[in-house]
């Protein structure tokens, strides 16, 4: 279990989390949700002790995670799967993590194979794609068999096979009772995936309940109802209410000539249908999207805001490149030569052609023990 108490982090004058409280559960997948700067990774980083809170307590199991002996086999984490040595191959990168861990060489092995790279295991990590760096990333959080996973953005840059794989694999391990903290902004996939939620908004709580509850409580409800006697059902339904039932229904007609229904459940509107003797070909609820009911909730929340307009704030008009934009204030920068280094950047390898040997990686040193395996 994951627990949060009272959590505040600030960066000077910005508050990053302001006294966040909240629990993760085993045995289901809880969902992390926020607009943009709204301190999801910087909670994410307190709770694994890369940063340290102003105030309040973050901690996995009753236990900081700086106190734990061997982190890899109690948590599992994923923050930025391209945080590893570029010139060192998939296998090295995690032999390293299980040698800190004193992790048998076998789970290495386990690990590429379970998220797919058995086949590029050999190959430099640099080389990776944005999805196989995932992977990677992925199969190093899966490494010590942990009982809490920590996951930022784990579907970027997965193709829908990869979406898919990553969604059951979660799915299976909170099944087997383990605890699954997932962040993402894709609320379709949220909405696939997630039992329970997390929603926070400039660093504060917003929600902290199931993914039905947290939609439940979006203003849109509605009844789409399909029947060949539209007027007379409408007029039905608008009537002034008897005692007890309920005020304030609208009846709204859609293109195609159903009837969007709302102030009343799919149950009254059948009996209400029943009694007037309308045939009903369809009776369906409508709710909220998690994706609608994420706006809606969160609109007070957001920080940075697009414009609305698409063409607002256009520079040159029609035809104006994306480079032509330049934001109030700073003077475009002139063009770099061809061939140019910016300043503080390396300078370009070229990369090893088809017919040229890769240059060999520095050997992992290990222990007697393992090179025995």
């Amino acid at each position: 279990m994951i627990e949060v108490h009272d959590l505040s982090k600030r960066y000077g004058a910005k508050t990053a989390v302001d006294h966040l409280t909240f629990s993760v559960q085993p045995g289901r997948i809880t969902g992390f949700l926020g607009p943009n700067g709204a301190g999801k990774s910087t909670t994410m980083r307190l709770i694994l002790g890369l940063d340290r809170p102003q105030s309040g307590t973050a901690t996995i199991d009753g236990v900081r995670y700086a106190d734990l002996r061997e982190p890899l086999r109690k948590v599992g984490a994923l923050l930025e799967a391209r945080a590893v040595h570029t010139g060192r191959s998939a296998y090295n990168h995690l032999l390293c993590l299980a040698q800190s861990q004193g992790l048998p060489r076998k789970r290495v092995d386990e690990a590429l194979a379970l998220v797919g790279l058995t086949e590029v295991a050999k190959k430099r990590a640099g080389g990776f794609s944005l999805g196989m760096g995932q992977r990677l990333g992925i199969a190093a959080a899966l490494l010590g068999d942990p009982q809490v996973l920590i996951l930022d953005e784990p579907v970027n840059g997965l193709d829908p096979e990869g979406v898919l794989w990553i969604r059951n694999l979660m799915k299976a391990l909170a099944a087997a009772g383990k605890t699954i903290f997932v962040s993402s902004h894709l609320m379709s996939e949220m909405a696939q995936t997630a039992d329970h939620l997390v929603v926070i908004g400039r660093g504060a709580l917003i929600a902290d309940e199931s993914v039905d509850a947290f939609i439940a409580r979006s203003s849109d409800h509605s009844v789409l109802v399909r029947t060949p006697q539209p007027s007379q059902l409408a007029k039905e339904l608008e009537r002034t209410p008897a005692e007890g039932e309920a005020d304030g229904v609208t009846v709204a007609t859609a293109e195609d000539g159903a009837l969007i229904v709302r102030g009343m459940t799919a149950q009254e509107i059948g009996e209400k249908a029943a009694a007037a003797r309308v045939v009903l070909h369809e009776l369906t609820p409508q709710r909220a999207s998690l994706e609608e009911a994420f706006m809606e909730m969160t609109r007070g929340s957001v920080e940075y805001h697009a414009d609305s307009d698409p063409q607002a704030g256009a520079v040159g008009g029609i035809g104006g490149g994306i480079g032509d934009a330049v934001a109030p204030g700073f003077a475009a920068p002139a063009a770099a030569p061809p061939g140019a280094v910016p300043a503080g950047a390396a300078p370009p390898t070229a990369a090893p052609s088809d017919n040229e040997a890769e240059p060999a990686e520095p050997a992992v040193p290990t222990s007697g023990s393992e090179a025995a395996e």
